[in-house]
Order: C-alpha cells, then sequence, then structure tokens
C-alpha cells in the first residue's frame, strides 16, 4: 500500500513539474527530481543513487540555464533587463488569461519583452522587436530545456512502474 501511495505521490509532483518547466512560480525541475527521490523509496524502482545524483547535476545545470538562457537571448538581439522582466511579467499576464487560449502563454511573454524595451529602454519599434526576439527566443529555450528534463524524468518513472509493477498504460 506504502509503495502504491508513494508512486501516486510522485507522478503528481511530476506532472505538477512540467506546468512548473514553463511556469515561473512553479520550480519544475527541482520537483520532478523530488518525485524521482520520492519514487526511489518504492519498491518498483530499480534505480539507485547513481541515477539521482547524476538527475540533480542535471537539476542544476537547467536551472542555471534558466538564468543565463534569457539574458543571453535578449544580449545576443540588442536588448536589455527590460525585455527580460518584459518577458517575464507577460508570462505572468499570460497565464491567467491561459483560459482563453494557450496562445497567450506564448503572445505575451513576446509583448512583454517589446512593451519592456519600446516604453522603457525607449527603443524604436524595429530595434524593440528585434530585442524582443531574442528574450522570447531565450526564454522559449530555457522553458524547453525544462521541459525536457521533467518529461525524462517522468518517463523514467512511467517506465519503471510498467517494467515492476506491471500496469498496462493502455
Amino acid at each position: 500500500m506504502t509503495d502504491e501511495i508513494l508512486a501516486i505521490l510522485s507522478v503528481i509532483m511530476m506532472i505538477i513539474a512540467v506546468f512548473g518547466s514553463f511556469l515561473p512560480v512553479l520550480p519544475g525541475p527541482l520537483l520532478s527530481w523530488l518525485g524521482l527521490l520520492v519514487f526511489s523509496f518504492t519498491s518498483f524502482a530499480d534505480y539507485g543513487w547513481g541515477l539521482l545524483i547524476a538527475a540533480l547535476i542535471g537539476v542544476g545545470l537547467v536551472s542555471a540555464a534558466d538564468y543565463i538562457l534569457p539574458a543571453w537571448g535578449s544580449k545576443r538581439f540588442g536588448g536589455s533587463r527590460y525585455g527580460v522582466y518584459g518577458t517575464t511579467i507577460g508570462l505572468i499576464v499570460g497565464i491567467f488569461f491561459a483560459p482563453l487560449g494557450l496562445w497567450s502563454i506564448f503572445v505575451m511573454p513576446f509583448l512583454g519583452a517589446f512593451i519592456g524595451e519600446f516604453i522603457f529602454k525607449k527603443r524604436n519599434r524595429k530595434d524593440a522587436l528585434r530585442a524582443a526576439t531574442g528574450s522570447f527566443i531565450g526564454f522559449m529555450m530555457s522553458s524547453g530545456l525544462s521541459l525536457l528534463l521533467c518529461i525524462v524524468f517522468l518517463a523514467i518513472v512511467m517506465w519503471q512502474l510498467s517494467s515492476n509493477a506491471h500496469i498496462d498504460w493502455i
């Protein structure tokens, strides 16, 4: 019974972590790793500390990339910190408009970066658009890495469940 509860808790944590890979309020990769750790205490897991340590190093690298890539994208395309701030604020606003369509999670960060560069940095439209593009690309790269890592961790747990708990998913 305890194994099943821990496995369910682990999967729930990892599903939440997938959303946390692009939502700034949830630490997606870390939460996913914690799900992997919780799952390791079940009899269904046949991996050890080596995988957990390697996964934690991956979480550290992806977490560092979450700070580096948006700034890199912004600077690479001539942006400023206002573009990076605008991207983050735009994402938060996009979350509130997500029920109107998932596109808002992608459009609002770009729009936020553009507004940050155009209004606060006092750039012309062409330069603000270019800088917003860089901020958005950096954001998408870091979110993509986080999402990939979370999906890999979830796939490990699902594979372990199907192999060792004899659960058929279809």
